[in-house]
């Protein structure tokens, strides 16, 4: 990017946040009823905005904002119901098979990225994915369950396998 187009992203950035920063807490804090919440999600909201360099190119910021921010509380929730789903499995386990703090933290973490990436897939392939690995149908199953072509359902299962795969790649 050049020196003068990161200056105006910069500037649009600092503009964007100063008039709208308090604002946005504001929303927040009404909807979770916690200041600490809302600040730390106001902040992941221009986080957002900064990633995806979008700053200059927003013409209704509040209603901008207010949907990523939306979309947070989202991700939020499911993560929590992720987390308390698996923390419930792990409470019915006799204590011998419970694993260590860093194991739980470790399967936690990774449960999360699973579920963002599956959630990024088309719901066909997700659907796919999680009749073969979850139920452990067949293909044959899943072609007459969900009414499509073998040939379908192995692109979208190979979609969503190599997302996975993708996944076991990454740092």
């Amino acid at each position: 990017m050049p020196p003068a187009a990161a200056a105006s992203q910069e500037e649009s950035l600092h503009s964007l946040y100063v008039a709208h920063h308090g604002w946005l807490q504001g929303w927040l804090r009404q909807r979770l009823d916690n200041r600490d919440e809302a600040a730390d999600l106001a902040q992941d909201t221009f986080v957002n905005v900064i990633s995806a360099g979008v700053a200059a190119r927003i013409q209704e910021p509040r209603p901008f904002l207010a949907t990523v921010a939306r979309r947070l509380l989202i991700q939020q929730h499911r993560r929590r119901l992720l987390e308390r789903a698996y923390l419930d499995t792990l409470a019915a386990l006799p204590a011998e098979l419970a694993p260590s703090p860093e194991q739980r933290l470790i399967a936690l973490q990774s449960l999360q990225v699973l579920d963002h990436v599956l959630d990024c897939l088309p719901a066909r392939a997700r659907e796919v994915f999680l009749l073969a690995q979850l139920e452990g149908l067949t293909h044959a199953q899943i072609s007459t369950r969900l009414g499509i072509s073998l040939a379908t359902l192995k692109r979208d299962l190979a979609l969503a396998l190599g997302r996975c795969f993708l996944l076991e790649l990454a740092p």
